[in-house]
């Protein structure tokens, strides 16, 4: 690794039919083997699905379940004299974006159904109302922190 330099985070340009950075990211987050066409069309036909579910605009459901799942903490493992500790530590708002995407997409292909992008729309709209299993891993995200909350004096 270089002393000198420090490397920057390249951000995704927005995605050219919906105009949005999130948008971009979770393609880029479905993306398999390379094959970013399929990636979107999965992307376009779920937010089909979330608009005629919910008859609202679709992105804005996205937003509202990525900052519905976005965790405020997380714990590291700490080696310290023998001995590993879990310490919790605040969260960068890239991260939490990054966390709640993958969780998102995880529990999505975890679920039970026909297609890709009913299964992703069913995962966003649950997360969106606040239900669902990526809202319980951010709860238990928060609860491993708060239980080892007497460990913080050790952060980095």
């Amino acid at each position: 690794m270089s002393r000198r330099n420090i490397s920057k985070k390249r951000f995704p340009e927005p995605d050219p039919i919906y105009n949005s950075y999130l948008v971009s990211l979770l393609i880029t987050r479905i993306l398999k083997s390379g094959k970013k066409n399929l990636a979107q069309n999965i992307v376009n036909k779920t937010f089909t699905i979330i608009q005629t579910k919910t008859n609202q605009d679709p992105v804005m459901i996205f937003e509202k379940a990525i900052e519905n799942a976005s965790p405020l903490v997380e714990v590291k493992a700490r080696r310290i004299g023998g001995s590993t500790y879990q310490v919790p530590i605040e969260v960068s708002r890239f991260r939490a974006i990054n966390l709640s995407l993958k969780w998102i997409i995880q529990y999505a292909r975890q679920r039970v159904g026909k297609t890709m992008s009913i299964k992703l729309a069913n995962e966003i709209i649950d997360t969106a109302n606040d239900i669902g299993n990526t809202i319980k891993k951010k709860e238990e995200t928060h609860k491993m922190a708060d239980a080892n909350k007497a460990f913080s004096h050790f952060r980095y």
